[in-house]
């Protein structure tokens, strides 16, 4: 299967999915463009695991979609996923936010180098009570 950090984002998409399913049958998107987005979205799933590289311009131009054409759900986007993605998703991240993703990224690439294992979300939480104590 996919690596963890993989599996983990692969997790994200499918809650953004139900997000935005939920959206459709609460009629609150025009179904027919609804549809077949949702079936580039789930065409995103079945890509990514196979395929994550080639995968990565189809994510980006999703994500960004999702929070231009359901602005009412942009806060519901796992920002993890703009990260992952990167590209053109990174417009939607303040620096600061930016700031934190690449320190945590370091922090992955230093753990993987050691062999160790790294729990992105600890990891996460600790940065950014660092950050918050900072200011």
């Amino acid at each position: 299967m996919a690596n963890p950090n993989l599996e983990y984002h692969l997790l994200l998409l499918q809650h953004l999915r139900t997000i935005l399913v939920a959206l459709g049958e609460a009629e609150q998107v025009p179904e027919e463009s609804h549809a077949l987005f949702l079936e580039r979205f789930d065409e995103l799933l079945t890509l990514l695991p196979q395929a994550p590289l080639e995968s990565q311009y189809l994510g980006q131009d999703l994500i960004c979609q999702v929070i231009q054409r359901y602005p009412q759900i942009a806060h519901l986007v796992p920002r993890d996923l703009l990260w992952f993605f990167a590209g053109d998703c990174l417009h939607f991240m303040p620096d600061d936010e930016l700031d934190l993703y690449q320190r945590l990224e370091e922090l992955r690439h230093e753990a993987e180098q050691a062999g160790e294992a790294f729990d992105w979300q600890q990891a996460k939480q600790q940065l950014s009570l660092a950050t918050q104590q900072q200011h």
